[in-house]
């Protein structure tokens, strides 16, 4: 079937998911002074060794638990994992220093002495195992350091980390080298490992730093001893040191370390850096940076091979529309991101303004909040007001005039103000890049600014300053305004407790607006949301991919009729921000069953289906599909016809058109076809041979059915098949099935109509929030009656009605399906 022959062109082969061993170990940390340090650490061995080793270092506040599912993904894919939780968190022992050489990057170092002593590790010489380090956040500035100071590290994979701890936490774009308190992150990140109740407050921080960091909270400003201990856990201080092929993935959508902070990073290192925009981060899920480390430490460690550098960017309000109403996002890429960064002149228009900013900051704009970025922000745009992000009377700006053509920002644009204080000798302002729509609608992207603090001002005076926009992605429709916007307040802040008032002008009537152009394709193809166009070629790259093919043999000749259609076994999806779409699945299908899989939206269903046609990859676990592990391009998808996420039809041709193009991208003979067989099933009659964009959407949903049945496979996979159908035509979808099941196949269908599942199906499989709650018949799920009455109390009470001359029947009573998903998943989804 074509899903098989579109993994076969986005992979080169499948993957088997080896066992892997995992054991516990005790690793000694530096001390305490005298007081020694363990670190609780986890080891997972692949099937072969030896092999190159990974370290992988979890974020601030979390353990090595956290990125247990990403080390046997690693594991799995032939690597040596060692996770271990830094030292003040979990069952490690020591203190928080906060990424400190003197003692964690130490650890670090004792660790890889560890893998340098271990027999199932590769080595490069006496002592010197062949090692990558991967982390996010604390654990990423923990691999870049680690590169910095210990010569043995072969690679790195940073993700959504810092450059400089003290911009990130006192950022400043004006003439005040003190910075700006970014108080509300900094206090959320302190109070993560302060919660256990101690004297001084301090929790597992050491005493140096959270004495540190008390007197900056106090002061609104780092002090000394804060910004030298900041300095040294920053890897902006070791980067030339860094010559090892560095992997550096920052999120868009981080109000914490934005995208500035890996560009300073991948300047100032000396070996060739891949740098990737990647949606999510800090404030937002998205995202999943694993694939991309593992293909990284592939390239490097195993493969032994200097990639090249690069860089890619996901525009995540960019797409390729469809004919389904549907889109896929977006990537650009290209060398550098100097190749594809540009700057243009934009004019400018808007007089100067006067921004009073209220006594102690109250009331504050709120534009990034920790953990939840600009959402509150986006909730006041969406009802047509801005008030949450820019209050009247604190917010002013300027824009251009409407955008001629679409237009992709990209990077950190600038402007040049003028600021005049009415009485003050210093001025706060926080300025940001904003979307202004036809209609007024105003969107900032991420809810990021840039604070901006001026120092040693005269009261009636003006000052120039050139502002350093937010670096963000975002494309700027036509007919859209660049606005620039200037605020006294934002709540992520510290804010002055006086009263004033500046008069904010433009100084340069233009906004420098940097943008990107580069080479724009689709991020990711999830099959059933296709452009004609793209469609069209990847069949035709299919098509000769697989043309050349030998002839397969009929997988059922050579597979025992005794061995299950579908096997899942301990399935884990987790993505990179720690979110597990499905937890520890197992069921398995016999043939001839027609199964519904089913749950409450986000219950894991639809994440299932696209492992189980190798769309996407296992974290860990497996599907084996006639007793053969499915991964892309696996020969077993050849048995497999599957309709998942919406109809994917060129609407420009007819059904026929569509099923014939299809089945020719498999390379096997059209005989094997059987469309007239797959089109009688699907009840489209003489509809077949017009074209698709005159369909009803039951019409579609028919033919894309027809479409799975080609070649009559013997497992059938759809997911929601009746969704958006009219009762008639939910009717017909359920003799479709029940047609096809009669030819003595295998049907796995996911829906949320309990009561079509209940008609059609012959067992289920239920699920929720990503694990299993039970498989099984329908008739075994639903349950016959279970009357309390005793067979001795229902014959007194058939006596007593025929004493009575009324006739009776005893009628077994049964619960209906949904009544009894209800009564499994609990009352929450009711």
């Amino acid at each position: 079937m074509l899903v098989a022959a579109i993994a076969s062109v986005v992979a080169t082969r499948g993957s088997d998911s080896p066992r892997i061993t995992e054991r516990a170990e005790t690793i000694a940390g530096v001390a305490e002074g005298s007081t020694p340090v363990s670190l609780d650490a986890s080891v997972f061995l692949p099937a072969t060794t030896p092999a190159p080793a990974v370290v992988l270092a979890h974020g601030f506040g979390g353990t090595k638990d956290d990125v247990a599912s990403q080390a046997r993904s690693l594991a799995q894919q032939g690597f040596v994992v060692v996770t271990y939780s830094a030292r003040g968190f979990g069952a490690s022992g020591g203190l928080i220093h906060l990424d400190s050489p003197d003692y964690e990057v130490a650890d670090a170092r004792r660790v890889i002495d560890r893998l340098a002593s271990m027999p199932e590790v590769e080595k490069d010489g006496p002592g010197d195992p062949q090692v990558g380090v991967a982390g996010a956040s604390y654990g990423g500035a923990l691999a870049l350091l680690a590169a910095g100071y210990d010569r043995r590290v072969d690679a790195v994979a940073a993700d959504i980390t810092w450059n400089s701890l003290s911009q990130a936490l006192f950022p400043t774009a004006g003439g005040d080298t003190a910075g700006v308190f970014k108080q509300a992150w900094a206090g959320q990140l302190f109070s993560q490992a302060a919660r256990q109740a101690t004297s001084d407050g301090c929790g597992k921080f050491a005493p140096d730093v959270c004495a540190a960091y008390q007197a900056s909270a106090a002061a609104g400003e780092p002090t000394v001893a804060l910004r030298a201990l900041m300095e040294a856990s920053s890897p902006s201080t070791i980067l030339n040191r860094i010559t090892v092929p560095t992997l550096l993935s920052q999120g868009q959508q981080d109000s914490l370390f934005p995208l500035d902070q890996a560009v300073r990073n991948a300047a100032g290192i000396r070996a060739p850096v891949r740098m990737v925009w990647r949606s999510g981060g800090h404030d937002q899920p998205g995202g999943d940076p694993t694939a991309d480390a593992q293909s990284w430490f592939t390239q490097v460690l195993r493969e032994r091979r200097t990639p090249s550098a690069g860089f890619s960017a996901t525009v995540p309000d960019g797409s390729i529309s469809t004919e389904t109403g549907r889109s896929v996002p977006r990537q650009l890429s290209g060398e550098s991101l100097a190749s594809v960064q540009q700057t243009r002149q934009v004019p400018m228009l808007g007089p100067p303004q006067v921004l009073d900013a209220p006594a102690g900051g109250t009331p504050s704009a709120i534009t990034a909040v920790p953990g939840i970025g600009s959402l509150l922000s986006t909730a006041s745009s969406l009802t047509g007001g801005s008030a949450l992000s820019a209050i009247p009377g604190q917010a002013g700006g300027f824009a251009s005039a409407p955008m001629a053509s679409d237009t992709l920002v990209g990077g950190s644009s600038s402007v040049r103000l003028r600021v005049t204080p009415r009485s003050t000798t210093d001025a706060l302002l926080f300025v940001s890049l904003v979307d202004v729509a036809p209609d007024g609608t105003r969107t900032q992207p991420s809810g990021l600014v840039t604070p901006v603090r001026l120092t040693g001002l005269t009261p009636g005076q003006a000052t120039t300053v050139t502002v350093p926009l937010p670096t963000v992605v975002r494309t700027v429709a036509a007919g859209h305004r660049v606005a620039v916007q200037v605020s006294t307040t934002d709540l992520g802040y510290r804010l002055p407790t006086d009263a004033r008032s500046y008069t904010v002008g433009l100084d340069s009537p233009t906004l420098a607006l940097t943008t990107l152009q580069g080479r724009a394709t689709a991020a990711a193809f999830p099959w059933g949301w296709p452009v004609a166009g793209i469609v069209a070629l990847l069949l035709l790259v299919a098509g000769i991919l697989l043309a050349g093919r030998r002839r397969r043999t009929s997988a059922a000749e050579s597979t025992s009729d005794d061995v299950p259609p579908i096997v899942v076994e301990d399935l884990v999806k987790e993505y990179g921000d720690s979110y597990r779409a499905v937890d520890g699945v197992s069921f398995s299908v016999e043939r001839g069953q027609v199964v519904g899989l089913l749950g409450p939206n986000g219950a894991g269903k639809t994440t299932v289906l696209r492992m189980m046609v190798g769309l996407i990859r296992p974290t860990f676990g497996f599907i084996r599909l006639f007793g053969e592990t499915v991964g892309p391009g696996s020969d077993n998808l050849a048995r497999v016809g599957a309709f998942i996420e919406g109809p994917g039809l060129l609407p420009h041709l007819s059904g026929r058109e569509n099923l014939d193009l299809f089945w020719a991208a498999t390379g096997r003979p059209r005989e094997e076809a059987d469309v007239e067989t797959a089109l009688e099933i699907a009840g489209l009659g003489a509809s077949v041979d017009r074209k698709v964009r005159k369909y009803s959407q039951g019409m579609r949903q028919r033919l894309a059915i027809a479409q799975a049945m080609l070649g009559l496979p013997e497992l059938l996979i759809l997911d929601e098949p009746t969704n958006g159908l009219d009762p008639p035509q939910i009717a017909e979808m359920r003799e479709v099935m029940r047609r096809y099941a009669a030819t003595g196949r295998t049907v796995i269908v996911s829906s949320h109509l309990l009561s079509e599942v209940e008609q059609t199906c012959s067992h289920v499989v239920v699920m929720h929030k990503g694990r299993l709650v039970t498989a099984g018949s329908v008739a075994e799920l639903a349950g016959a009656a279970t009357s309390t009455l005793a067979v001795a109390d229902v014959d007194a009470a058939q006596r007593i009605l025929a004493d009575a001359g009324v006739e009776s029947t005893v009628v077994e009573s049964r619960r209906h399906l949904e009544e009894a998903f209800l009564d499994l998943i609990g009352g929450e989804s009711r």
